[in-house]
């Protein structure tokens, strides 16, 4: 049966690609995006099937709007994939003040209007799949984005507790982490803070480790698992996209595991009685 997925961030990276796939099977999209003229073509191409809507996620109002028009106007809303976002590189000591609140008000916030507008309508409707794209940096951490990986901590939390809440309502609720993809997310997506000299041998190294391109996914190639994914019965909690995320992570929890052990004992003793 088809569907109807609201996505945000629709007009590049995953959030177009995904769209396609979706309209390409049959089901219907509401797409949005800041500037909706970059979404005309999919108009063009699927007609009645794909409904564009422009979107600033920062805006509660303009949020919640969005996704009551798209209920109304395809009676239903199976599907809300949170996919606006962006990277904000740089240390953490040369973020100002407004790039780091824009970096947490688009990638926490935004995100969380969008989730707050869609669960009333999933409620009454007694179903509903919310899709949050964060990051294998929501769980590990690289330097060079700590406001970035601040962000997607706080997606993570936010989405697990979530879960734990509407699970009763019949709404399923998945975190997407991709690892690294060759999309533009690091390029004409990204924000560059001021640098500080102090910190080129750190930025140096970041950029020797990201100088192996097999480290970069194919974004084409998730399609297929968004599509498994929101097809689903019993969805995961989480997803990693991309073969690089699970031994990373794997490794990096082994090495906290470890040092938490080896701290038990001064952990419990500062329990009390």
């Amino acid at each position: 049966m088809s569907k109807t997925i609201f996505i945000t961030g629709a007009s590049r990276g995953f959030g177009r690609l995904w769209a396609e796939a979706f309209l390409k099977r049959g089901d219907k999209v509401v797409a949005t995006a800041r500037n909706i003229e970059t979404l005309n073509d999919l108009v063009a191409q699927y007609g009645d099937a794909v409904l564009p809507l422009q979107l600033d996620v920062n805006s509660r109002e303009e949020s919640f709007a969005a996704i009551n028009k798209a209920a109304a106007h395809f009676g239903t809303l199976d599907v809300v994939i949170n996919n606006a976002g962006y990277g904000l590189f740089g240390t953490i000591e040369e973020a100002t003040e407004k790039e780091a609140r824009d970096q947490i008000e688009t990638n926490v916030f935004g995100l969380l209007w969008i989730t707050q507008a869609a669960l009333p309508i999933m409620r009454a409707q007694g179903h509903g799949h919310i899709i949050q794209v964060s990051s294998v940096l929501g769980l590990v951490t690289l330097p060079v984005l700590g406001i970035y990986n601040a962000s997607k901590f706080a997606v993570e939390g936010l989405t697990e507790t979530l879960a734990s809440e509407v699970k009763d309502f019949g709404i399923k609720v998945t975190l997407v982490e991709p690892n690294g993809f060759a999309t533009d997310w690091a390029g004409a997506s990204a924000v560059q803070s001021q640098p500080i000299s102090a910190y080129d041998g750190v930025k140096a190294a970041f950029q020797e480790g990201m100088s192996d391109t097999d480290i970069f996914g194919q974004p084409e190639a998730t399609t297929s698992a968004i599509v498994k994914l929101i097809d689903a019965e019993n969805p995961p909690l989480r997803l990693f996209l991309g073969k690089v995320a699970l031994p990373w992570v794997k490794q990096v929890y082994a090495d906290r595991l470890a040092t938490w052990e080896e701290w038990n004992d001064v952990s419990v003793a500062a329990h009390g009685k």
